[in-house]
């Protein structure tokens, strides 16, 4: 679990169940890797600070997940560093917390509280209704009918389209065919858009190239397909799953779960394949550079920005709705990330293909999930 470094406000929360509440009042760089904070009494504030408390509260991955909650803790360190607000957050020891958590923004007076993944969405709705004259947003969730509850959303079909199409070609590099492999924490929307867009493109690498390529893990038509259940990170059912796959013939494993990257990595070098995998909603192969050799892309779930741009917005241009923010390919809300270490083995027309699928998408001549 995260430590920070900040004077924690426990007193007094004890018999609400908040499990780790943190208020930053001073400003901080955005980290690539997990976020800290520092202690406000020894650093002073890049900027002239704001009469603005942006908060949040995590779901059960926390902080330090390498994935989404992360994303959007760093989007608050940013809003901090740069425009001079205050923070706070809290992280769940459980389920049962969401709702304490969330009552703990509220009676902290918070300007806007971020909650973050779909676990929240009962809870967040509820504080929504009871507070109206407080402003919400849920990432990856949804509105209830309150106009005080942001929705952001992400068409991750998009970008793991073009993740899949270069899975694809990555597997039958040396062949005629190949196998790529996925699996989910949880079979929800803002899971199996993940893995409808993987599946056809490299459905689409199939039809281009002419190659025979299976993808197991996931049938979208069915909808049926491997989950490990919940978004622990790294757990055993999730190296299980990530080797049934390889079992199965995957080389290249798509985890929509957020940090499973340590358990595909085990479950590759536990079968002594050339694997890799794709990452989910952060550049991994920078956040997480202990897996870099690993990483062939990351769909990126750019939450960083979407979290900067709406507090930027309530604190510095005093605007808020509620109307749904939804990150595509055409806003730079999600995209591929770099090959990096893998760049000088994808060939050069499969990058150049992957750059019209791109556009095509934007313009709508492209669909991602067929």
């Amino acid at each position: 679990m995260k430590t920070h470094n900040a004077k924690r406000l426990l007193a007094g929360l004890a018999g609400i169940g908040v499990s780790a509440l943190v208020l930053a009042g001073c400003a901080s760089e955005a980290e690539t890797t997990a976020p800290t904070t520092t202690d406000e009494t020894s650093t002073e504030t890049a900027v002239e600070g704001l009469d603005f408390l942006a908060c949040a509260v995590s779901d059960e991955g926390s902080w330090n997940d390498k994935s989404f909650n992360e994303a959007v803790y760093d989007g608050l360190l940013q809003a901090q560093a740069e425009l001079g607000v205050q923070i706070a957050d809290a992280e769940p020891d459980s389920g049962e917390a969401y709702g304490p958590n969330l009552q703990a923004m509220v009676d902290r007076g918070c300007d806007v509280i971020f909650g973050v993944g779909f676990l929240l969405v009962e809870d967040i709705n509820i504080a929504a209704a009871a507070n109206p004259d407080m402003k919400f947003v849920t990432v990856d969730g949804w509105s209830e009918g309150n106009d005080n509850l942001k929705p952001v959303g992400y068409k991750m079909e998009e970008s793991s389209y073009l993740a899949g199409y270069a899975a694809a070609a990555y597997a039958s590099l040396d062949s005629d065919s190949g196998v790529v492999g996925t699996y989910g924490g949880v079979q929800i929307d803002a899971v199996v858009d993940f893995m409808d867009g993987y599946y056809y493109g490299a459905m689409a690498y199939a039809a281009d190239s002419g190659k025979d390529i299976t993808v197991v893990g996931w049938d979208p038509v069915a909808k049926t397909g491997q989950f490990i259940g919940n978004f622990v990170p790294n757990s055993p059912e999730s190296k299980a799953i990530a080797a049934t796959l390889i079992e199965q013939g995957a080389t290249v494993i798509f985890p929509v779960g957020g940090d499973q990257f340590g358990a595909v990595a085990e479950a590759i070098a536990d079968a002594g394949i050339q694997g890799a995998m794709i990452g989910v909603d952060k550049d991994i192969a920078l956040t997480a550079p202990q897996y870099a050799s690993l990483v062939l892309t990351s769909a990126e779930k750019r939450m960083t920005a979407a979290t900067f741009d709406i507090i930027r917005e309530m604190a510095i241009d005093g605007v808020f709705t509620g109307d749904y923010y939804m990150g595509t390919l055409a806003n730079n809300g999600t995209d591929i990330s770099p090959f990096y270490e893998f760049d000088s083995v994808i060939p050069q027309e499969v990058k150049d293909r992957i750059n019209e699928l791109r556009q095509g998408i934007i313009d709508g001549t492209v669909d991602p999930r067929s």
